[in-house]
């Protein structure tokens, strides 16, 4: 039987080509091709809801108010602004601040109780995990109440304090100042550091621990020379989980900080809400995401030559 070819379909402009469309036969040849298909509902997703609010706030950014309303002349007055008024400075650093040290307790605390899980429980594991969790599945709001009624001044710790006569009248630093924000903060976001850090413990090649204490490194040696370099990802991950979001956090200072603890979030809500300034909210919202960026790049950056002299 004589063998039969596809049928060929000529077009005005040139030769009869294949019938089949382009697109279709770029999906059969290029795996790149079929991966963008892939991501495409997951690339509109983030599209309309980070790219386009954040061309929006940059836009109005741009405007100043007018009296009730805003003038749509762009202009760069509200980070000239931003630049020149020290208040703005002020919050910023203390903000960088506060984020910074939180998310340093929160890594230093929760790194052993990862480590633990993952090298010294062999059972349960999942269940180990959930219960380390199960205190998050609270309202986050619940749980600033609740340090809000530990640290106050009739609270737990100073009651307790005082009943056994170790002080003779409350601390007042644990409420109400920058102490009470980094605590808060601390418990609250502990879940986002014992996950990433559980992982990437449990990823380690047990055998390379094996391998190091042959050729003669006892626990320590081995721990800041196999085990802290492979678990770095997982300590850079929980370290930018927290530091990005705690950084514009609003709600602890507003509760918890008082004027000594109040942070850049807390003017920028002042600025969408009471101030009727939206312009210059943007403004210091895109001047927070910048110096987030940068500050993030410098600790990616200062954490691999950290990770290679290590190693």
């Amino acid at each position: 039987m004589a063998e039969t070819s596809l049928p060929k379909r000529r077009t005005a402009d040139g030769p009869p080509r294949a019938s089949g469309s382009a697109f279709l036969r770029l999906l059969r040849r290029s795996e790149s091709a079929r991966a963008y298909l892939m991501m495409s509902p997951t690339l509109l997703i983030m599209t309309l809801g980070i790219v386009v609010p954040f061309g929006i706030l940059l836009v109005i950014s741009l405007w100043t108010r007018a009296g009730f309303g805003f003038d749509t002349t762009l202009t760069l007055a509200n980070y000239a602004r931003s630049w020149n008024e020290p208040i703005y400075g002020t919050l910023m650093l203390r903000s960088f601040w506060i984020s910074g040290v939180a998310t340093a307790v929160t890594v230093l605390l929760c790194y052993p109780m990862a480590y633990y899980v993952a090298f010294h429980v062999h059972r349960n594991k999942m269940m180990w995990i959930i219960l380390m969790t199960l205190p998050f599945w609270t309202s986050y709001l619940l749980r600033v109440f609740a340090w809000k009624v530990i640290l106050g001044y009739e609270g737990v710790i100073n009651s307790g304090l005082m009943s056994a006569g170790l002080i003779e009248a409350p601390l007042s630093f644990l409420l109400y100042s920058p102490t009470a924000v980094i605590i808060t903060l601390a418990h609250a976001w502990a879940a986002f550091a014992i996950l990433p850090l559980y992982v990437s413990l449990e990823k380690i090649d047990r055998s390379l621990l094996e391998a190091a204490t042959d050729l003669g490194d006892g626990p320590v040696a081995r721990f800041f020379r196999v085990t802290l370099p492979l678990s770095m990802p997982g300590v850079i991950a929980a370290s930018f989980l927290i530091f990005i979001p705690t950084t514009g956090d609003y709600i602890t200072p507003a509760l918890l900080g008082g004027p000594d603890g109040a942070m850049i979030g807390n003017l920028i809500q002042l600025q969408f809400g009471a101030v009727n300034n939206w312009p210059m909210g943007a403004t210091l919202s895109i001047v927070l995401m910048l110096w987030i960026a940068a500050l993030a790049l410098v600790f990616l950056v200062v954490t691999r030559k950290v990770q290679e002299r290590i190693t």
